[in-house]
């Protein structure tokens, strides 16, 4: 039997086990560098022209909501401090199946954000007209020439020696770019503020909030939501945390506090920075049609082109660093379920450096193929959101049925009045699957299907007697809540025929996610199958031993 680590080190692991090497500030620019990629460069243009002035709204919603989501990973991280938590809260709670579908929705989404990354990257990129002249990377329709394709083959390949070679060596990568990237940003707010602030923008071009309610919501999956995506990635190297059960929730709650703020300030200087003119006629073109490079533009304007030379600069640097990180998480999502049975044994093998290699490297080749089909950075946002609403909804639910079948867990962070904050997690992440729209949910209903066929397919290679049962009881309630939600969609007021009135489509889905989420918890596995489970789990991890109870 493996003696388990203490929570400074990790001399007695064995090769099959994750190296114990990142610290809190590690973890915490791991969450941040997550946050701040290419939802940046890219946000404030995109829900500007959706919800006008009123996008600052949907900031705030979108802030709040997901702040319960991540308070509730927090809780979750802390307690069981494992490889690919997103898919294993599930699966302590109710068993492989949801275990397996939690963490395919969440590979799936982690997956391709590292090629939308490289190719928002490409795009900012190929504004540059010297660049553009010499190297043209883009079609007109976004898709990658063979120019294109090269280069982001090789900031794949980057991230994937980075990866390889260590999670330290990813740690202090990350955490240099993370400082970067964070230093830009305020820098911009505070030059676009300072040379460039028209106060009147906020009721120009319709009022506050020209397209109304619908403005607001419907500016959430196109880029707000997508923006503030990231804060479990600490959660998801958890096992490879010195000292996660101090380290984990700071470091997601700390990341998730600067993440917020500092996309207000952005959106706030954005809309105060624009042309008053340009919105004379309201907000479909506030910085000219075809325009990818919406801070650039402005600071061009303002008369402070160095900071737009700088911001090209951090085009490459910030989407890259969160396509880093988001492979690492990747990784470790099919290594976990790999460890599970739930996806082939062989991604969890552990390399020289202690490091999910297989899976890695299977994160890469995946990467690469989303390089072919998909044509533009926004094409492929609400997917990603939408997929990541799934994701996100299974840890409250999970966090509710381990809180009744495992309480007497020590939990170094909880969840405050977890009672009320857990099913309205669970109903916040369903709202952002149903504004997601109907095009990214059928989409992702497809994408699960294929996950269950890749989840039969794996069981069939494994020997009879060695199979685990799959809790088809405390499961099944996941299909009805996944078909109501695209049935809920498809009728919907975002994408959907618009069949459902206005207010009472939002009712219907807080109506069903909270029968959803009180059934669910009712099904979760016995008591002693949940202790059994995370036994297992922390015993192949080297978990650091948790102190008693005080």
């Amino acid at each position: 039997m493996t003696k388990p680590h203490t929570a400074g080190g990790d001399s007695t692991a064995g090769a099959r086990h994750l190296r114990r090497a990142v610290g809190f500030w590690g973890l915490m620019f791991i969450s941040l560098g997550s946050i701040i990629g290419s939802g940046w460069l890219l946000g404030a243009l995109t829900t500007a022209v959706i919800a006008g002035p009123a996008s600052l709204v949907s900031w705030v919603l979108a802030s709040a909501m997901l702040a319960v989501l991540a308070l509730a990973h927090a809780e979750l991280g802390a307690t069981y401090p494992v490889a690919g938590g997103t898919a294993r809260f599930p699966f302590f709670a109710f068993g492989p199946l949801v275990g397996f579908t939690a963490g395919w929705m969440s590979w799936l989404r982690s997956v391709l954000i590292s090629p939308i990354e490289v190719e928002a990257t490409l795009s900012y990129l190929d504004r540059i007209g010297w660049i553009h002249d010499r190297v043209h990377m883009l079609h007109a329709n976004g898709t990658l020439t063979a120019a294109g394709l090269v280069i982001g083959t090789g900031f794949m390949l980057l991230f994937t020696l980075i990866n390889v070679l260590g999670v330290q060596l990813l740690s202090s990568t990350n955490s240099v770019t993370a400082v970067i990237k964070t230093a830009v940003p305020l820098l911009t707010v505070v030059v676009l503020m300072t040379l460039a602030f028209h106060g009147g923008n906020f009721t120009a071009g319709g009022g506050f909030a020209p397209n109304g309610a619908h403005g607001v919501f419907a500016a959430l999956p196109a880029g707000v939501v997508f923006a503030l995506l990231g804060f479990e990635q600490a959660i998801q190297l958890a096992g490879e945390a010195r000292d996660p059960q101090r380290d984990v929730s700071r470091a997601v709650i700390v990341a998730m506090a600067i993440g917020t703020v500092l996309y207000l300030l952005l959106q706030a200087a954005f809309i105060a920075a624009l042309d008053p003119a340009a919105l004379a006629h309201g907000w479909a073109h506030p910085v000219g049609e075809g325009n990818f490079g919406p801070y650039a533009t402005l600071a061009t304007v303002v008369g402070a082109s160095w900071l737009a030379t700088i911001l090209y600069v951090d085009a490459v640097i910030s989407p890259a660093g969160t396509g880093l990180v988001y492979m690492a998480g990747a990784a470790r999502l099919s290594y976990a379920m790999g460890r599970e049975r739930v996806l082939p044994r062989p991604l969890a093998r552990i390399g020289r450096r202690r490091v999910p290699v297989v899976s890695i490297l299977l994160a890469f080749v995946v990467g690469e193929l989303a390089f072919l089909p998909f044509p533009s950075w926004q094409a492929l946002v609400g997917l990603v959101t939408s997929a990541a609403a799934v994701m996100y909804a299974f840890a409250p639910v999970a966090l509710h049925a381990l809180r009744v079948r495992d309480g007497g867990r020590p939990r170094p962070y909880r969840l405050p009045a977890w009672s009320v904050l857990a099913p309205a997690g669970f109903v916040f992440a369903n709202l952002i699957f149903y504004w997601s729209g109907y095009e990214a949910d059928w989409k992702l209903g497809i994408a699960a299907l294929l996950g269950f066929a890749v989840l039969a397919l794996t069981r069939r290679g494994i020997p009879a007697a060695e199979r685990s049962g799959l809790r088809w009881r405390s499961s099944a309630w996941v299909l009805p809540w996944l078909g109501g939600m695209v049935l809920i969609a498809h009728f919907g007021r975002y994408g959907g025929t618009g069949a459902l009135p206005n207010w009472w489509d939002l009712a219907i889905v807080i109506a069903l996610s909270l029968a959803v989420h009180y059934t669910a918890v009712r099904l979760a596995i016995p008591p002693d199958a949940v202790n059994a489970a995370v036994q297992h789990e922390e015993a192949g991890e080297s978990v650091p031993q948790q102190p008693p109870p005080t």
